[in-house]
């Protein structure tokens, strides 16, 4: 492929005199296209646009396509699993570079999320979680972190437990409301056995009266969760663990160093009001 500069030089060394034959063996070129480029003057060469060169992820994309227009919500570290399963040795960017040409427009669905004053109303939930502790190497333990958070501040304080008792509940309780400094007007319940026993005949939900009498104690009273209502500070759709429950397991390491650190973790972390 000859350059400009090549072309230059051809004009420039015929000028000085130099036959055709001598061009050709000063510039290393055929004397053909020393004579070619001396008839058609001092012009830039003229080159077609060059071939798409294939891509690792061409023989993908119909698979990409068709995955995002049934499953718009599939993130693209999954998409990127699965066609490496099929055979891509490509990169990740390259998958991701492709889907946000792919995936169908998604118009952005804004909610009206539901506000609760200071003092309102609280959340109780557990999560659980499994783990090995130091005095028991190899052996897998489960464990359960009662969380109560509040509904305006998102105070967050939490507990570990080694199970769901109704001692232990209500003692969680009470601790969480002297960490707080009281108890909020209403505390919303998933359902939890120890707090929801179920519904009578009429349909009215039918809460552990030990629990009730514990709430009223401090001036509160349970609320369990429908499974549909409007978005809160904390879930949207039925009160679940899934937001407790990602935001700590964010913090944990193992739950024995939690465990012996969780005074330190409260008063640095789960008080985000502050």
């Amino acid at each position: 492929m000859i350059k400009l500069k090549d072309i230059v030089m051809i004009h420039d060394l015929r000028r000085q005199g130099l036959s055709i034959a001598a061009i050709a063996r000063e510039t290393g070129l055929n004397p053909k296209t020393v004579r070619r480029h001396l008839e058609r003057g001092l012009e830039a060469p003229a080159y077609g646009p060059r071939a798409p060169r294939p891509r690792l992820l061409d023989p993908f994309e119909g698979y990409l396509s068709e995955k995002v227009r049934t499953c718009p919500g599939l993130s693209g570290r999954r998409l990127f699993r699965e066609i490496a399963a099929l055979g891509y040795e490509g990169g990740y960017t390259a998958v991701t570079d492709y889907l946000r040409e792919a995936r169908p427009f998604s118009p952005t669905v804004f909610e009206r999320r539901f506000e609760t004053p200071p003092g309102r109303q609280a959340q109780v939930d557990f999560a659980e979680f499994k783990t090995v502790f130091a005095d028991a190497p190899g052996v897998v333990r489960k464990v359960w972190l009662f969380a109560l958070v509040l509904g305006h501040s998102r105070f967050l304080w939490g507990r570990f437990c080694s199970g769901q008792d109704q001692g232990t509940v209500l003692r969680c309780h009470v601790l969480a409301f002297e960490a707080i400094g009281g108890a909020p007007q209403e505390i919303l319940y998933d359902r939890m056995k120890t707090a929801v026993l179920g519904e009578d005949a009429d349909g009215v939900t039918v809460y552990n009266p030990h629990l009730v009498d514990l709430l009223s104690h401090y001036g509160s009273a349970p609320r369990a969760c429908r499974a549909y209502r409007a978005k809160t500070n904390i879930e949207r759709g039925k009160c679940h663990k899934v937001a407790v429950t990602a935001v700590m397991r964010k913090l944990i390491v193992t739950a024995n160093a939690l465990l012996r650190d969780r005074r330190t973790w409260e008063d640095r972390t789960a008080d985000t009001a502050g």
